[in-house]
């Protein structure tokens, strides 16, 4: 399941729906509106393999890796925010639910920045 924050717009999100990508949004349809960054990691435990996407830096955070989720901070325009999200669920190393589980990723032009449960390293992909 693909969920996006509340500070992604809902033009980014049909986009991404027009592109066949499903999508869930916080506020609109799912969880509630106003929700604060301390009630979001709960949350994203009560679903079922969520991957979240985010504009919010506080996301990028090691501490955060889990198993049962994955996180996406989207360090770019945010009216590229669909294109980024396309081109993450698209990369070799994160094209599966189960390849984005306990990562926490930092998407940006230059490429993916990402800590990864159980490893020390912070790890760097290019885009393909």
């Amino acid at each position: 399941m693909n969920v996006l924050d509340e500070n992604v717009s809902g033009i980014q999100r049909q986009l991404l729906q027009d592109w066949g990508i499903p999508v869930r949004h916080l506020g609109y349809g799912i969880g509630r509106k106003g929700m604060k960054d301390d009630e979001i990691i709960p949350f994203l435990l009560t679903l079922s393999r969520p991957t979240f996407f985010t504009l919010d830096w506080d996301f990028f955070k090691r501490r955060l890796c889990h198993a049962r989720y994955g996180l996406v901070f989207l360090e770019i325009n945010r009216d590229e925010t669909a294109i980024f999200v396309r081109r993450l669920l698209r990369h070799k190393e994160f094209d599966t639910q189960a390849r984005r589980l306990g990562e926490v990723i930092r998407v940006s032009q230059a490429g993916l920045s990402v800590w990864r449960l159980h490893e020390e390293d912070e790890v760097f992909y290019k885009w393909e």
